[in-house]
């Protein structure tokens, strides 16, 4: 099931997204515009995973 695949490697990089975020945030050198990127990626990914869903959802029905 390629859509399945897809979504676990989309949940993948969320993760790692959330996880460089996190760390970005710890630091206090971190530039805002880094964070800005990061936590704009994130909700990318996030909107695709809802998408693949949702996608995934109409198919099965």
């Amino acid at each position: 099931m390629a859509i399945q695949a897809h979504l676990v490697e989309l949940e993948r990089k969320h993760k790692i997204l959330e996880s460089e975020l996190h760390e970005a945030l710890l630091h206090l050198s971190t530039d805002d515009l880094e964070i800005v990127e990061l936590k704009r990626r994130k909700l990318m990914v996030k909107d695709q995973i809802e998408r693949l869903r949702h996608t995934a959802e109409e198919t099965v029905h």
